[in-house]
């Protein structure tokens, strides 16, 4: 399925997600409470701190990643809006698109971590931080 020749849109979940993602050329029926997305990508807003401040980055991960699907179908009452991508957006969808299927889930961290108590003198001292920012009734908002 060639991404190009689709509509590519932004979905806006009612759970907060945003979602780009085609519409397949062969939708289900109007009457349905499903839809189908091609190759949807999760968008993630990064915060990042540039010289002029915080700037938002914007990354697309694999949404459904656990699986080797294409079209994935959502049920209609999920979704809040659907809107037109950008240019910029499109770009990067079928950029991203181009190599869906190679994509790889998130792994986890098999690092083994050792937890260590504080001694006394060292978690002394950073109650005494954390105390410093505490809230008084004196604060005014």
């Amino acid at each position: 399925m060639n991404t190009q020749e689709l509509e590519i849109k932004i979905i806006k979940l009612i759970n907060g997600d945003d979602v780009v993602c085609a519409f397949p050329s062969k939708q289900l029926p109007d009457k349905s409470p499903l839809m189908r997305l091609v190759k949807p990508l999760q968008v993630k807003y990064v915060p990042q701190l540039t010289p002029d401040g915080f700037k938002d980055y914007i990354a697309l991960i694999k949404w459904a990643a656990y699986t080797p699907d294409t079209i994935v179908t959502i049920p209609k009452d999920k979704i809040m809006t659907i809107v037109n991508a950008s240019e910029q957006m499109k770009k990067s969808y079928i950029h991203i698109a181009s190599s869906y299927d190679s994509i790889e889930p998130p792994t986890r961290d098999e690092r083994k971590y050792t937890q260590e108590k504080l001694n006394d003198k060292d978690n002394e001292e950073l109650n005494e931080i954390f105390d410093e920012f505490k809230d008084t009734k004196d604060t005014l908002h």
